[in-house]
């Protein structure tokens, strides 16, 4: 299961309600930005999910609205120096303009203090590693060159079944931990017990798909299929498609079209201009697609294989998360 907290969902400037691009993705203890645009600090800090383990960063493309944050960030990071490390993932060209960005402007004259680590990627390509989930890099067509997406996807597993365990005298212990391993094991009475023996059906693990900025959907189909949540812009309505097109970007009748078809089971509009009413948006989106969220700044949503997408309501009086501000409370 993945939480998905949405920090910035705002087209290209800033509203008055929406910041610019940024997503905190949970996975379990681990933590990761999909895009830092200016700004996400004090969204971190208003969504209460605070910084600790957000030391990873996934950038879907080099515009301006995706990346500046990031500087402001990684400074932050450096003068607090209670952060192992940073890593940074991106296109070729998405991580040479962070790299221009750091080392000229944020960075100049010192060392960062915490070993940073940019990643240049490419897809299709598995990117990290996680004991139950994936993370996979997919490329996106938009304005330019270097634009991607990213894949969460767990890992695929059979349920042990400790009843069945028990009737064939399986012991707790190491024995069990094997057999979950996928190794036969032979107990004390020669017996030999077999994972298939004990464990239950395959359970598909759960797939969060994020595009990023996109102004084509057919090169997307095969990456999105049987996604349990697929976070996509939304930047233009129909009657404005050539306009979208013209700029790399697709409409909310596109984004659920693509849904509809690729039987994703929950969408996720963000990217959202400021010319059009927030109703607009969702009217033309569930009227293809009737599980699809316009998503504002702040929301949270959970994701899961067996359970439908889920907004999780935030309770008001929970009080945002300083949590790594120094003992004087120096930025």
């Amino acid at each position: 299961m993945f939480e998905i907290v949405f920090l910035g969902t705002s087209a290209s400037a800033p509203s008055v309600h929406r910041g610019l691009s940024s997503a905190a993705v949970l996975a379990g203890e681990e933590r990761f930005l999909v895009d830092c645009g200016e700004g996400t600090q004090r969204q971190i800090l208003r969504a209460g999910i605070g910084f600790r383990r957000l030391n990873r960063i996934l950038l879907t493309h080099p515009h301006l609205d995706h990346i500046l944050g990031v500087a402001g960030i990684v400074s932050t990071y450096t003068r607090w120096e209670t952060m192992a490390d940073v890593h940074i993932w991106g296109s070729p060209q998405t991580i040479e303009r962070v790299r221009n960005l750091l080392y000229s402007v944020v960075l100049p004259a010192r060392s960062s203090g915490i070993p940073l680590n940019l990643h240049a990627v490419e897809g299709p390509s598995v990117i990290y590693e996680a004991k139950h989930f994936t993370i996979s890099a997919f490329a996106v067509t938009h304005r330019g060159r270097g634009c991607l997406g990213y894949v969460f996807q767990e890992r695929d597993h059979r349920p042990f079944l400790p009843e069945r365990a028990a009737a064939l005298g399986v012991p707790f212990g190491p024995e069990r931990s094997r057999l979950v391993r996928g190794e036969r094991i032979t107990l004390a009475d020669g017996r030999e017990v077999h994972p298939d023996d004990v464990l239950g059906e395959t359970i598909k693990g759960t797939k969060l798909v994020f595009t990023g900025d996109t102004g084509r959907t057919d090169n997307l189909r095969e990456v999105v299929a049987g996604a349990d949540a697929l976070v996509i812009e939304a930047t233009f309505l129909h009657q404005d498609a050539e306009l979208a097109a013209s700029y790399g970007h697709i409409t909310a009748a596109q984004a659920a079209t693509l849904a509809v078809e690729m039987g994703v089971k929950g969408l996720l509009l963000n990217h959202i201009s400021r010319r059009y009413g927030e109703k607009q948006m969702i009217a033309e989106a569930q009227g293809i697609f009737p599980h699809a969220y316009v998503v504002r700044d702040l929301d949270r949503f959970r994701v899961g294989r067996s359970v439908p997408l889920e907004k999780v309501e935030i309770d008001p009086q929970t009080e945002p998360t300083d949590d790594l501000i120094d003992e004087e409370g120096i930025y």
